[in-house]
């Protein structure tokens, strides 16, 4: 038997890939003192499609003023913003023609890929950027380049690499990202988060 679609509670919608970026939007929302958001996760870029085909009838749709998507840029913001407007136009959704432009109405949909909607990288790499000014960062870049010299060994995801060491540097050293978001630990009025912010508070 078929389970019954959760019903949306709240006139606006903020989707991301999984459920560090639950965690962490909901914090961010929190600190921006916004409630009016749902956040929800779309299960990896290969669950968007199906995500936004049920959307449409789920109990409260119609209720929604407004659309989010966030999705990593990856290897490429262009090709990330494609591929989250196919499954848009597969839904019969509004299109933007550029990251953070909002278009259509109920819902008005917008898509933020991450870090900026430009260059490479993924939700790390905005963190990253937002504590660029922390002198522990040149200690983990020190620990990596010491185990590369050491054993010729180097992450194949160096921006999730850097933010777990990052993070292990912390008082509670075994916090994922969102774990850490909701901690407080990245610091929301940071200039790196500035577009992520404009995103959230035009949603």
């Amino acid at each position: 038997m078929s389970s019954t679609p959760q019903a949306l509670s709240k006139p606006k919608l903020l989707i991301g890939e999984g459920k560090e970026e639950v965690d962490f939007f909901t914090a961010f929302l929190t600190h921006l003192n916004i409630s009016d958001i749902q956040v929800e996760q779309y299960g990896g870029k290969q669950g968007l499609k199906s995500y936004l085909r049920t959307l449409v009838v789920r109990p409260g749709y119609l209720d929604v003023v407004s659309l989010g998507i966030t999705r990593d840029a990856d290897n490429s913001a262009q090709s990330a913003f494609q591929s989250v407007c196919n499954c848009l136009n597969r839904a019969s959704l509004p299109v933007p023609s550029q990251p953070r432009e909002i278009v259509g109405d109920n819902p008005q949909v917008s898509v933020m890929i991450l870090p900026d909607g430009q260059n490479t990288g993924m939700l790390e790499d905005l963190c990253l950027a937002a504590v660029v000014t922390d002198p522990v960062l040149q200690c983990v870049d020190d620990y990596f380049d010491c185990v590369y010299t050491t054993v010729g060994r180097e992450p194949n995801n160096k921006a999730k690499a850097r933010v777990h060491a990052w993070l292990s540097s912390q008082i509670e050293p075994d916090k994922r990202l969102g774990e850490a978001a909701k901690a407080g630990y990245w610091p929301w009025d940071s200039p790196g988060f500035d577009s992520l912010k404009q995103f959230l508070e035009a949603l």
